[in-house]
């Protein structure tokens, strides 16, 4: 064995004088092998928001598929059952709930309607209109609760005067949309042309929101209604979910589903339904597979 590869122990037994330590030391070579570099890792480019976008449908379409998803019944199954499990409860409701896709910016979905055969009474609205002139008298004899111009805007702000339907005429839209926007805006209270608020003929507006219900969503973007009565006739309470059902896509921009053949895939929905179920007070929620 060499003296370069001998252990210390077995070096001093071979050297065993001083001077021929000395040298046997200065002879032995130390070898070190070069620093090796760390590997620098790429950095990612940042995505846009339309790569995540397109992304997240990507990883959605690879996900696995509910496992409720098989058990979707059509409209009349779910009634049938529904009737089974409330055979004791003739006066038990049938409640409908549409769950939609609530985009970023999406105002809170919102609108009003008559069933064919109405479920319970119709609730009484509290008005405020701004309007002027002519129309602010004709709003008035309609039956308003509030009306008046650009000065309602800071009470309504504060709270002092409180409404559960505001409308508003083309000519005073701009003035109020500024400060009101943002307090009317995310509780879907707006004055909006789309949902018929914004209108030169308040009173007629006003005379036919008379016998109407509200429906509304949740900040969730989750409709719930009741729709029928346990003891009204199943073609009855088919009537008043398709019913409902249309007047919801009717005001989210879903396409209609008296309209299946005008579809177009480039005009998508404004806000998709992505789910509807009915239930009772005692029956379990059952989702609707034909909406």
């Amino acid at each position: 064995m060499s003296l370069r590869l001998a252990l210390p122990g077995s070096l001093l037994r071979h050297c065993e004088s001083p001077l021929v330590l000395s040298q046997c030391l200065r002879s032995r070579g130390f070898r070190s092998s070069p620093a090796v570099l760390m590997r620098r890792e790429k950095k990612r480019p940042e995505l846009t928001k339309k790569q995540l976008a397109a992304k997240e449908r990507k990883r959605a379409l690879k996900a696995r598929k509910n496992i409720y998803d098989s058990e979707k019944m059509t409209l009349e199954d779910a009634i049938a059952v529904l009737r089974a499990v409330e055979v004791a409860s003739p006066n038990s409701t049938y409640e409908l709930v549409i769950k939609t896709l609530m985009g970023k910016g999406t105002a809170v979905p919102k609108g009003r309607y008559t069933l064919p055969r109405e479920a319970k009474e119709a609730t009484k609205d509290r008005i405020l209109v701004f309007a002027e002139g002519k129309q602010a008298e004709e709003a008035r004899r309609a039956g308003a609760d509030i009306v008046g111009g650009p000065e309602l805007v800071d009470g309504v702000i504060s709270g002092r005067h409180q409404a559960s339907l505001f409308l508003c005429t083309p000519a005073l839209i701009r003035a109020i949309t500024p400060k009101l926007g943002r307090v009317l805006g995310p509780r879907g209270l707006m004055p909006s042309e789309r949902r018929g608020t914004v209108t030169d003929d308040i009173a007629t507006y006003i005379q036919r929101l008379k016998g109407t219900n509200e429906w509304k969503g949740d900040k969730a973007g989750t409709i719930r209604a009741p729709v029928a009565k346990m003891h009204f006739p199943v073609e009855d309470v088919v009537k008043n979910v398709r019913y409902f059902l249309n007047a919801v896509k009717r005001s989210t921009g879903a396409p209609d589903s008296e309209k299946k053949a005008d579809r177009d895939a480039k005009n998508k929905p404004a806000t998709a339904i992505t789910k509807v179920v009915l239930s009772s007070r005692q029956g379990p929620g059952i989702q609707i597979a034909d909406f």
